[in-house]
């Protein structure tokens, strides 16, 4: 399985892992999956093509939409080859480059994913706390800056990830955690020291996640000082309603992402069923729930969905 030849040794393929100990069930176990992933690329290419359609959609908070959509398309899209093949086929080998490149797509758009909700949060806070100055602040060539600074900085961060992974010799077992590609879970893996490996991985994880859920915190602390300072409660209550499917979107990305760090940090003596479990939940709940939230609590986007079937 390793190839002596090269000087880091490399395996030439990492075995995947589904649900250790129910491999009889995988089949039956494949069908949630699939499920899942329908329902987040229908969803996701729904709102997509609604707000593509619909002129009257094309302003800043619906366009930061679209780059939501876009990214949890690509989280979806990046774990579905190897989980289908290893629940629906039984096809639990990957090779060491397509892990590689698998493990670098996965980080890249939980990092983006971060940066986009960041950015949706400046939305929310300029359109409340500045409305006159609304559409002078966030014009079409600024949001198109913005999105290519959160991709820019994504790929800088993830960049370095799979770079040192490919410097580091493999020469125990290769079965990973999961059935998709994690930095965390190769690197464990090595044969050698990963002390910069873990000192990167938990600088990017702090000046990433930690800064941008920070400024999050900061921007909706602003956006309720000003709320609560409106005179009018039925104006409070529209206010408070504009950010509901944002403030969900946070909530749904952040708590798993914050969960599974700190059972992979403290919780080592934790069933290997707790580490796949919300893993799962972190990497492929977001896609699904964000269309359907925004579709609920967003009336121009439910408008349009509710025309569309009417048709």
């Amino acid at each position: 399985m390793v190839d002596f030849n090269s000087t880091s040794f490399h395996p030439a393929t990492f075995q995947l892992t589904g649900f250790p100990g129910q491999e009889a069930a995988h089949h039956w176990i494949s069908i949630p999956f699939c499920v899942v992933y329908i329902t987040a690329i229908v969803g996701n290419c729904t709102v997509l093509c609604i707000i593509w359609a619909d002129r009257r959609l094309h302003q800043p908070m619906y366009l930061f939409l679209c780059m939501l959509s876009v990214n949890d398309l690509g989280v979806s899209l990046s774990t579905l080859p190897t989980v289908l093949s290893t629940f629906c086929f039984d096809v639990t080998d990957v090779a060491f480059d397509a892990c590689l490149a698998q493990m670098f797509f996965i980080h890249f758009f939980s990092n983006m994913g971060s940066g986009i909700l960041l950015v949706m949060s400046f939305d929310r806070f300029v359109a409340i706390c500045d409305p006159l100055r609304y559409t002078a602040i966030l014009t079409n060539p600024r949001i198109v800056r913005i999105g290519l600074a959160v991709v820019i900085r994504s790929f800088s961060v993830v960049l370095p990830l799979p770079i040192l992974i490919k410097r580091l010799p493999f020469c125990r077992a290769e079965a990973l955690s999961h059935a998709y590609c994690l930095h965390p879970d190769v690197m464990r893996l090595a044969c050698a020291d990963i002390t910069v490996n873990n000192i990167y991985g938990l600088c990017a994880v702090l000046f990433v996640f930690g800064i941008d859920l920070l400024l999050i915190v900061i921007s909706y602390i602003l956006i309720l000082k000003t709320i609560f300072s409106i005179a009018s409660g039925g104006q409070r209550l529209k206010a408070l309603n504009t950010c509901i499917s944002h403030v969900c979107a946070v909530l749904i990305f952040y708590i798993p992402m914050i969960t599974v760090s700190v059972i992979h940090r403290y919780g080592e003596n934790a069933p290997p069923l707790v580490h796949i479990l919300m893993s799962s939940v972190y990497l492929f709940m977001p896609p699904v729930i964000n269309p359907i939230v925004y579709s609920i609590k967003t009336k121009e986007i439910r408008k349009s969905i509710l025309k569309m079937f009417s048709r």
